[in-house]
C-alpha cells in the first residue's frame, strides 16, 4: 500500500519525467501528514516518474484510479514516453470536498499553481484555478492576475486582459493598482491594438479616476502618441504630469524628444533638453542621441556637433551609439572622409567600433563610387578583429558591380567563401544580378545552380534577375524557359516576376505574349504595379495602339496609389501622342503630371521641345513657364532641372526666373559658389 511509504522514501524514486502521479484514494492521508511537501508538489519542484510508482508503490487493484498530475514548467524533451500521460490538472482534485485537508485550507497552493499555469502558457487550466478560488470565495491577490495578464500578452489575447481586469472589482473583490493597469495596457499595446488602449486610459485613468497613474503609466501612453504621431496630445498628456503629482523621469523626455525629432520639431526638441537640465533630471547618453540622430537625419551636422559637445560639458561621455550615429550623417551628406577620421577618433577614445559602424562605412563609400576604398576598410576591420557579415559583402559585391569592375565584384565572392562565410539569399542574388547585368546570364544560371545545391532556394527577385539578363541579350527563348519554372513553383511567382516578363516581352516587340501574361496576372488575382503598367503601356503605342495605351493609362490612374505613375509612365504616353501630332492632348496629360505632383525630366522637356522645334519654336517660353508653374507649387528641385536643361540646350533664363530659383535654393552668402558649381557641372558634362 501507498501508506506504507514515508514522505522522504518518494525522492528515492528517479526524477527525470516531468510529471508527479499520486492516486487519488491515498491523498487525504499523505496531505494531513505532511501539507508542505504537497505544496511542493504543486509548485513542480519534485519531478517523479509516474511509470516508476506505478510500478513499485501502488498494486494491481489500484490501476483504475484516476490520477491527477501537475506538470513542471519546465519543458520535457520531446522523446519523453510519459509526456502524453494525462492533463496538466485533473479537474477532479477540485471536486473532493473537505477531505483534500491542507489543500482545501491553503491559498498559497493556488496561487502556486497559477504561477506555474502562467509560466507554463496554459490558459485553460489556469482559468480553472481562478473559478475554483471564486467558487471557494479564496482571497485574491493582485499578483495572480498580474501574472496572468503576462501569460495572456504572450498568447496575444489583449481582449481577455481586459476583460478579466474589468472582472477584478465585482467577481474576484480585489481592487487592482496602477500595477495591473499598467500591465493590461501594455498588453493591449504591444499588441497593436492602440485605440482600444487609448480607450482603456481614457475610462479607467480620465472619466472614472478608479486607478491613480504613475510614471510609467504617461511613459506607456506619451510613447503610443508619439508612434502615432500625435505628438501634441503627447505633449499635453506630460504637461499634466506635475498635476498628477508625476515627475517625468529621463524615459519621459527622452520618448517626447524622439516623437518630436520624427515630426522634425527639432527646436522643440532641444528645448525640452533645456527644460530637463532645470527640472534636475540627468540626461543620459540616449537622451543625447536621440537629438543626434535627429539633426543628423536632417543633415544639420552643425548643431549635432554642438549637442555632442554639450554632451562632453554635462558629463556624459558618448558612446558607439552616439559616433554611429554622427558617421551616418557624415555619410549621408558624402562627407566620407570626415566619417572615417571619426572612426578614428572612436577608436582613440577607446570606443569600440561594431559591425553597425563598419557596414555604414562600406555602405557611403559604395554609394560613392568608392568600393575600392569601402574593401581597404573591409580589410582594416578584419585586422582588428571584426567578423564581417553578409550586409557587408553583399553592399561591395554590388557596388564593384555597379561601377564595372565584375573582376573586383567575383574576388569579394571568392574571399568569403575561402574565409568559410556560407552565403545567404542576399548574397546569392546580388551577385546573380550582378552578372545579369554584365550581359552573362548563363554564369548567373550556373551561380542558381550551385545555390540550389547548398540547400539555399532561389526567390522572386533572383528569378527575375536571371529573366532580366536573358531578355537583355536578346535570349527571349531562354528567359520563358525561366518563366515557365517559376510558374511551376508558386512560392517565389509574385508581381515582380510578371512584371520583367511583360517588360521583357515588350521591348523585344512580342506583344501578343505579352498581352497574355498580362491577362494571365490579372486572372491569378495579382495586382500590376508601376512598371508592369508602364511597360505594356510602352508595347501597345510602340505597336501603334495608342488609344490602348491611353485607356491603360486612364485605368492606371483609377487604380489607386499602388499603381501611380510616374515619370516614365507619362513619358511614354508623352511622347506617343507627340509623335501622333496630338500636342494639345499631350499637354493635357503635362498638365495632369504636374497636378499629381509628378516633376518633369530631361526626357519629359526633350519630347516638347522636339515637337516645339518642328513648329519654329525654341521652346523656352514653353520651358519658363514650366519653372515659373513649378516654383507657385515651391517643388524647388524639379524647378531646378529644368533650368538645368536650359542651359544645356544654350537657352538662356530670364533674370526673373533666375532670381526665382537661387533665391530658393542658395543662401545668400553661397549663391557664387552654387552658380560656380552648376556651370562647372556643365562643363565637366
Amino acid at each position: 500500500m501507498f501508506q506504507a511509504h514515508s514522505p522522504a522514501s518518494l525522492f528515492l524514486f528517479p526524477i527525470s519525467h516531468s510529471y508527479a502521479s499520486i492516486p487519488v484514494r491515498n491523498l487525504p492521508f499523505f496531505c494531513d501528514r505532511n501539507a508542505q511537501f504537497f505544496k511542493t508538489l504543486a509548485h513542480s519542484v519534485m519531478r517523479i516518474n509516474v511509470i516508476s510508482i506505478r510500478k513499485q508503490i501502488i498494486p494491481k487493484h489500484f490501476l483504475q484510479i484516476r490520477y491527477f498530475s501537475v506538470i513542471s514548467p519546465t519543458k520535457a524533451p520531446q522523446n519523453d514516453p510519459e509526456q502524453s500521460i494525462g492533463p496538466p490538472i485533473h479537474h477532479d482534485i477540485f471536486k473532493s470536498g473537505q477531505k483534500f485537508g491542507s489543500f482545501r485550507v491553503g491559498d498559497s497552493t493556488f496561487y502556486t499553481l497559477i504561477e506555474n499555469f502562467a509560466k507554463a502558457g496554459d490558459l485553460s487550466s489556469l482559468e480553472n484555478v481562478f473559478i475554483q478560488m471564486k467558487h471557494e470565495r479564496r482571497v485574491f491577490i493582485e499578483g495572480n492576475f498580474i501574472l496572468a495578464f503576462k501569460a495572456y500578452n504572450k498568447a496575444n489575447q489583449a481582449e481577455k486582459a481586459l476583460d478579466l481586469f474589468h472582472k477584478m472589482w465585482v467577481e474576484y473583490r480585489c481592487t487592482p493598482t496602477v500595477r495591473s493597469f499598467n500591465s493590461v495596457i501594455n498588453v493591449v499595446i504591444q499588441q497593436g491594438l492602440y485605440d482600444k488602449a487609448l480607450d482603456f486610459y481614457s475610462c479607467v485613468i480620465v472619466q472614472e479616476k478608479r486607478v491613480s497613474p504613475n510614471v510609467l503609466t504617461y511613459n506607456l501612453i506619451i510613447k503610443l502618441l508619439c508612434k502615432l504621431g500625435w505628438v501634441d496630445r503627447a505633449i499635453e498628456t506630460f504637461r499634466e504630469m506635475p498635476f498628477k503629482k508625476c515627475i517625468p523621469d529621463v524615459f519621459t523626455y527622452c520618448t517626447l524628444m524622439d516623437g518630436l525629432c520624427k515630426e522634425d520639431r527639432l527646436d522643440e526638441a532641444v528645448c525640452l533638453l533645456d527644460e530637463m537640465h532645470v527640472e534636475g533630471c540627468v540626461p543620459t547618453a540616449a537622451t543625447f542621441n536621440v537629438l543626434i540622430n535627429g539633426l543628423c537625419k536632417k543633415g544639420d551636422l552643425a548643431r549635432a556637433a554642438k549637442v555632442v559637445e554639450n554632451m562632453f560639458l554635462k558629463g556624459c561621455v558618448p558612446n558607439e551609439v552616439t559616433y554611429n550615429t554622427l558617421i551616418h550623417g557624415l555619410c549621408l551628406k558624402g562627407k566620407l572622409d570626415k566619417a572615417v577620421s571619426l572612426l578614428n577618433r572612436m577608436v582613440s577614445n577607446k570606443c569600440i567600433p561594431n559591425d553597425v559602424t563598419y557596414s555604414t562605412l562600406v555602405n557611403g563609400l559604395v554609394k560613392q563610387g568608392r568600393a575600392v576604398d569601402g574593401a581597404s576598410l573591409l580589410i582594416s576591420m578584419e585586422k582588428r578583429g571584426h567578423k564581417t557579415n553578409e550586409y557587408v559583402y553583399s553592399t561591395l559585391i554590388n557596388g564593384f558591380f555597379k561601377e564595372r569592375k565584375p573582376e573586383l565584384a567575383l574576388k569579394i565572392w571568392k574571399d568569403m567563401i575561402n574565409k568559410g562565410l556560407k552565403p545567404n539569399i542576399v548574397l546569392y542574388g546580388t551577385l546573380v544580378d550582378g552578372l545579369c547585368r554584365e550581359k552573362k546570364p548563363d554564369k548567373a544560371k550556373d551561380i542558381i545552380t550551385e545555390m540550389e545545391k547548398m540547400g539555399c532556394k532561389p526567390n522572386a527577385f533572383v528569378y527575375s534577375s536571371l529573366m532580366k539578363g536573358y531578355f537583355s541579350t536578346g535570349n527571349t527563348d531562354k528567359a520563358l524557359d525561366i518563366w515557365k519554372e517559376v510558374e511551376r513553383n508558386d512560392y517565389v511567382r509574385n508581381e515582380v516576376c510578371y512584371s520583367v516578363v511583360i517588360d521583357g516581352l515588350c521591348s523585344n516587340r512580342r506583344l501578343k505574349e505579352a498581352i497574355a501574361v498580362w491577362e494571365n496576372m490579372l486572372s491569378k488575382g495579382y495586382k500590376p504595379d508601376v512598371i508592369a503598367y508602364s511597360s505594356m503601356t510602352h508595347g501597345l503605342c510602340n505597336n501603334g495602339f495608342v488609344e490602348e495605351g491611353l485607356k491603360l493609362f486612364n485605368q492606371m490612374l483609377c487604380e489607386g496609389s499602388g499603381s501611380k505613375p510616374d515619370v516614365v509612365t507619362y513619358n511614354i504616353i508623352l511622347n506617343s501622342l507627340c509623335n501622333n501630332g496630338s500636342v494639345s492632348r499631350a499637354i493635357d496629360i503635362l498638365n495632369r503630371m504636374l497636378d499629381h505632383g509628378c516633376d518633369p525630366d530631361l526626357v519629359t522637356c526633350n519630347v516638347f521641345l522636339k515637337t516645339l522645334k518642328e513648329q519654329g519654336q525654341d521652346g523656352s517660353e514653353f520651358l519658363e513657364e514650366l519653372v515659373i508653374r513649378l516654383h507657385k507649387q515651391k517643388r524647388v528641385v524639379g524647378a531646378c532641372n529644368i533650368i538645368e536643361v536650359m542651359l544645356q540646350r544654350y537657352l538662356v533664363p530670364k533674370e526673373s526666373t533666375w532670381e526665382i530659383v537661387v533665391q530658393q535654393v542658395c543662401k545668400p552668402k553661397k549663391i557664387r559658389v552654387a552658380i560656380d558649381r552648376c556651370w562647372n557641372n556643365l562643363y565637366v558634362q
